[in-house]
């Protein structure tokens, strides 16, 4: 399991399946009418990944949500998911994912991003 932090770090690997979870970012989310493929970006508030899947979508799949995504970066930097996982209920996020994301969230509080003015 990586997190956006790690994958923009280097850190998941390359050529490999691995998981990579997170939030859906608010608007990112595409789908053209008629199609199956889906483009989303996970972030944990620190970094972002954006994510291609081929598929139906988790019926709890929403931005602004907790999901985990199971594929391969391509060439692009963009990940091929061959599996993506909603959370269940509106208590419930993968360990793993909420930790990710509360370690984001602690590293940016430490060095917040300057506003333009």
């Amino acid at each position: 399991f990586f997190t956006p932090t790690q994958v923009a770090a280097g850190e998941a690997p390359a050529g490999r399946l691995f998981r990579i979870g997170g939030l859906v970012k608010t608007g990112s989310f595409t789908r053209n009418t008629g199609e199956l493929t889906a483009r989303f970006v996970i972030t944990d508030t620190a970094n972002d990944v954006t994510v291609r899947y081929d598929g139906l979508l988790p019926d709890l799949f929403e931005e602004g949500k907790g999901v985990v995504a199971r594929g391969k970066m391509d060439s692009s930097g963009e990940m091929q998911a061959s599996e993506v996982l909603a959370k269940h209920d509106e208590n419930y996020m993968p360990p793993e994912a909420g930790a990710a994301l509360e370690a984001a969230r602690s590293l940016q509080s430490e060095n917040p991003k300057e506003q333009p003015e």
